[in-house]
């Protein structure tokens, strides 16, 4: 029997960088300490509770309880397309120009399969969510990194990796509100990514899941708002996010027909679609009162003022977020040489606070670390305090450190 490294689409995937800091996290906490875990993205709040009533009545129903349909429920279908017609002013067919996924997670990764070729090329940000390179590669595809500032660099570095790739690359895979660095695109340059790509035939497919979770800026606008972006692109949505509903596993693609129905056909031969009564709740989220939205972006705007206003008083100054549940903190200088893997061993280590080492959002991210703001406020504040007390004492910190770095490479 071979091992699993033998396997072709295993060996294209690098050990997951964050199982090391998870790892980690596991042996501390087994230890009796308290970790302050901002590592992961998974909000930590309950889904509302008229939401979760309507998942219960539908789950008593036991019609519900078949296979329910791989493209959603239409009720479903309906209720996204009402959401862009309130939120864009963008008209979705129904039958169309969406699809239900198991989150956007699935449907980006499906998709990818659906429309890769062994060899295509594909342009991604760097660094990005790690499913936006992975999706294609697992589908047999190669990546070419485009930076992720939404500014004229990365139309420069958009026009040099299409004059420049052999062959020409099939897809550019966007994501603003950004995860990991919160960075946000106007429409000005969306329009000038779809003039781009609708010239040289290049689909587009934008992640639009931090969507509702935004901060003193206007509204995150949607690339489909562009006159002709549907000719090309195609938008995931989520609701784990603006409702904190991560569990529930339900998600969106809407736009372009061709890769709707791509989509479709693919997920067809795979899944029966989430279960019913989780459409159904879903549907009655969007189509119901919006003020626990409301909220939950006031909950995440509290912990992040805690966060960057503790944190500068600290002496490590971070950019405040615009959007999204993250903040994307350069390594503070003293400590830059290490990277972020072992930086965040370090803060974990020594001020019982968890990150995301940038390492593991692409090699332009290893400068930072991503901090979720899934703590609450008081959890926040006794976090800001074991890292001011860590910054306090960088010398003996990593005089310690790099001994016993060295302990470890003599053994």
């Amino acid at each position: 029997m071979s091992s699993q490294h033998d396997f072709h689409r295993i060996k294209r995937l690098p050990p997951y960088v964050f199982a090391e800091v998870n790892a980690m996290k596991a042996r501390a906490r087994a230890a009796g300490e308290d970790i302050i875990d901002f590592g992961m993205g998974n909000p930590d709040q309950p889904t509302p509770a008229h939401i979760v009533d309507k998942l219960v009545e539908a789950a008593r129903n036991p019609r519900a309880h078949r296979y329910s349909m791989s493209r959603g429920i239409p009720g479903l279908r309906k209720a996204l397309s009402g959401y862009y017609q309130r939120r864009f002013a963008v008209d979705i067919d129904p039958e169309a120009e969406c699809i239900v996924t198991l989150g956007s997670k699935e449907g980006l990764a499906n998709l990818a399969n659906a429309i890769t070729s062994p060899g295509d090329i594909v342009l991604v940000p760097n660094p990005s969510y790690p499913i936006h390179p992975y999706g294609f590669i697992i589908a047999g595809g190669s990546c070419r990194f485009v930076p992720v500032t939404p500014d004229a660099e990365f139309l420069k570095a958009l026009d040099r990796a299409v004059r420049h790739s052999v062959p020409k690359p099939i897809a550019l895979v966007l994501n603003y509100p950004s995860n990991p660095t919160a960075l946000l695109a106007d429409l000005d340059f969306y329009g000038q990514v779809v003039e781009f790509c609708r010239h040289h035939g290049i689909w587009i497919l934008s992640d639009l899941a931090y969507s509702e979770i935004y901060f003193d800026v206007m509204p995150p606008p949607s690339i489909l708002q562009i006159p002709g972006a549907k000719d090309i692109a195609v938008e995931f949505t989520s609701m784990s996010k603006t409702y904190n509903m991560p569990g529930w596993r339900i998600g969106f693609a809407a736009g372009n027909k061709t890769l709707i129905a791509a989509l479709a056909r693919i997920k067809s031969y795979l899944d029966y679609g989430a279960f019913t009564p989780i459409q159904v709740a879903a549907a009655f989220a969007l189509n119901g009162p919006q003020d626990c939205v409301d909220d939950i972006r006031a909950l995440y705007k509290g912990r992040r003022d805690a966060l960057i206003e503790g944190l500068a008083a600290a002496g490590w100054d971070i950019p405040s977020p615009p959007a999204t549940m993250f903040a994307w903190a350069p390594i503070p200088p003293a400590f830059a040489h290490l990277g972020s893997l072992e930086f965040s061993k370090l803060l974990m280590r020594e001020a019982q606070v968890a990150v995301a080492p940038g390492i593991g959002f692409g090699e332009y991210g290893d400068s930072h670390v991503r901090i979720g703001l899934v703590e609450n406020v008081q959890r926040t504040r006794q976090a800001v305090r074991n890292i001011k007390t860590f910054l306090g004492s960088t010398g003996q910190v990593l005089e310690a450190s790099e001994k016993q770095r060295a302990a470890g490479t003599e053994q």
